[in-house]
């Protein structure tokens, strides 16, 4: 039997590092905004098609469910965009190793967070 292999397989006890964590979040909020995209793509077509169907979607987002939701959608929409932009960055050459890799996706994680709560009080 081969002594090298892997022993514990089990994802969730495994401690993934920032940067692991941070990948993941950005894959995920990238899933969630394509699947919202047709919902907001329906709300965007209704609202414009006239002035009472404007005014049924604002009587939808009047309910704390729809606003909870549209909290996702934009909060995911918020974390892609600080990790798209730090994907930028280091695309231009900086902060590629491991240190600045694991200072970036703190920023990116506290950023995010920053701007998601604001985002909340907003909609709230």
């Amino acid at each position: 039997m081969n002594s090298k292999r892997p022993v514990n397989l089990d994802l969730r006890t495994i401690k993934q590092p920032v940067t692991a964590l941070t990948s993941i979040a950005h894959r995920i909020s990238g899933i969630i905004l394509f699947i919202s995209i047709a919902g907001l793509l329906w709300m965007l077509d209704v609202s414009l098609s006239s002035e009472s169907g404007f005014e049924r979607v604002q009587s939808v987002l009047q309910n704390p469910l729809a606003k909870l939701i549209l909290w996702g959608v934009l909060s995911a929409l918020l974390y892609h965009l600080v990790a798209g932009i730090r994907h930028l960055i280091m695309d231009a050459g900086v902060g590629e190793g491991l240190e600045s890799g694991k200072r970036g996706s703190q920023i990116v994680i506290v950023v995010s967070v920053i701007l998601i709560v604001l985002l909340g009080v907003w909609i709230w």
